[in-house]
């Protein structure tokens, strides 16, 4: 799933791409894509002749700020992610008029189609399907549960140390489940939650309430540390048959070759030398350096 870095990455290049036009039709071949307001023809009438204003991120969801205090919220999901160009409809297929990275074969899974007053367009590629569209009056959405609840931006300039702690107040369990939670920290994921905790050499499975200033401290600064450098070479993109970010010209990210842990389990700590391990949570794995990132008290069953 694209975490903080990739969706930032997606919103500063849609700005670039796509503010001040208009929105003059939409398609679809999967309406149950779009979950506000129900039914595909009013979305469609709806969001026709909307002027977009500014992009924006707020934890993973992309918002398009609209014409007549209208608001698109867009959620990617698993596998979806924004691309921008021209497409034609041929044989059932939607084909890039441009070459390269917009023709690659993860980006043809095409389900969502915006037509801009340019002639461009905006095509949500999701192999899975189970991205989200939901079409927002402004006030409706800033007051609404899923917004209220959503927790603390890591990359505001607001985001102190303190507030990194009261963000946390309330919360119980393994830190690294706290930092994936949105209503705690907004915009983790697995692949950021790994690295930040091993540069951070907090094991992942720590309670909370196990750990001291100090190390709640060396997480705060890994986290703006990790974050930031991921944005700047555009997030991260695993090779994957299912899961592969791509960017809004179709290209991957660059922050993959950085990476110290995720998806590393069996190589060596660039740090220690020590074998990078692996464990299963929830369906998910962690990936953990066990020399770096020393657990006090009960651990977790490694996966097989």
């Amino acid at each position: 799933m694209p975490e903080l870095p990739e969706v930032e990455t997606t919103v500063n290049d849609l700005n670039q791409k796509v503010r001040n036009r208009t929105f003059v039709d939409v398609w679809t071949d999967f309406e149950k894509m779009i979950k506000k307001p129900p039914g595909f023809e009013k979305f469609k009438r709806d969001i026709q002749g909307k002027t977009i204003l500014k992009v924006r991120r707020r934890a993973k969801n992309i918002l398009f700020d609209l014409s007549q205090d209208m608001v698109l919220l867009v959620h990617q999901k698993l596998t979806g992610h924004f691309l921008y160009g021209r497409w034609k409809f041929e044989g059932g297929i939607w084909r890039s008029e441009l070459k390269g990275n917009l023709a690659a074969p993860i980006n043809r899974f095409i389900h969502l189609v915006f037509f801009l007053d340019n002639g461009d367009q905006i095509a949500l590629s999701d192999l899975r399907k189970f991205a989200k569209a939901e079409l927002w009056s402004a006030k409706e959405l800033e007051g609404s549960k899923e917004m209220r609840e959503l927790g603390c931006e890591p990359m505001e300039e607001e985001f102190t140390f303190e507030k990194f702690k009261e963000c946390l107040l309330s919360r119980r369990g393994k830190i690294k489940q706290i930092l994936m939670d949105q209503n705690a920290i907004a915009g983790i994921g697995n692949i950021y939650s790994d690295e930040i905790l091993w540069k951070a050499k907090v094991h992942p499975c720590s309670r909370l309430d196990s750990l001291d200033d100090e190390q709640l401290k060396a997480i705060y600064k890994s986290a703006k540390s990790i974050l930031a450098s991921a944005i700047k070479l555009r997030g991260t993109t695993v090779l994957s048959n299912v899961e592969e970010y791509r960017g809004v010209s179709g290209g991957r990210g660059g922050y993959q070759a950085r990476l110290k842990v995720y998806r590393r389990d069996g190589l060596s700590c660039p740090v220690c030398g020590g074998k990078v391990e692996r464990l299963k949570m929830n369906g998910r794995s962690w990936h953990f350096c066990p020399k770096c990132q020393k657990l006090k008290g009960k651990g977790c069953a490694k996966s097989k």
